[in-house]
């Protein structure tokens, strides 16, 4: 399992830790809120909803997203169910969204990518710890060039980016302002109100 964090991210959140009332409220908003480090938890977790208010409407639901990142295939996990579900998704960047959390966001079409004015986000290489026989580390060494390669991929094909930028933007931390992840091509447009997602 690959991390794709900061080393400055704050510890995973605890399970419980929002009001079921207010979690009932949104969910019944068609809202998802994905805060917090990517971990398996909160992809089962988000996956549940996505398939919930999937077999209930058609109607679009809205991810708003703040993480610094996590598990890669975590956020394989909640990116590839966005794109599974019939219900149209529209993702909302706030606060940072960050590595594996930018993974995930870019499960949503272009023009479906939205992010609030101050909102930061972080693309880089993965990372992984390795230990054990020089076989095993040889073996993790590999499947994270393997990750890296396939990170790029994506965010290639889903900014417009050419593949060999993009392979040099993620070999160190890339920092983008809302501004400047729309001119990337990670954003469609940066919005205020909830009410500029009905033109969605």
């Amino acid at each position: 399992m690959f991390t794709c964090q900061t080393e400055s991210s704050p510890p995973a959140a605890q399970p419980g830790g929002a009001s079921p009332f207010l979690e009932e409220k949104a969910f019944r908003a068609r809202m998802v809120l994905v805060f917090g480090t990517v971990t398996d938890t909160l992809a089962s977790e988000t996956v549940r909803k996505l398939l919930a208010l999937d077999a209930e409407s058609s109607a679009p639901i809205t991810m708003i997203v703040s993480s610094p990142g996590g598990h890669l295939e975590s956020g394989d996990a909640i990116h590839d169910v966005v794109r599974f579900v019939s219900s149209p998704v529209n993702m909302v960047g706030t606060g940072w969204v960050g590595s594996a959390a930018t993974h995930l966001y870019l499960g949503a079409p272009r023009e479906r990518r939205f992010c609030l004015p101050q909102t930061r986000f972080l693309i880089h290489q993965p990372s992984g710890g390795a230990g054990g026989p020089a076989s095993d580390i040889a073996i993790q060494a590999r499947e994270i060039i393997k990750a890296r390669e396939r990170i790029a991929q994506v965010i290639a094909r889903e900014t417009g980016q050419p593949l060999d930028r993009v392979m040099q933007d993620i070999e160190r931390d890339l920092w983008m302002p809302a501004e400047e992840a729309v001119s990337y091509g990670l954003v469609s447009r940066i919005i205020q109100r909830r009410e500029e997602l009905a033109a969605a």
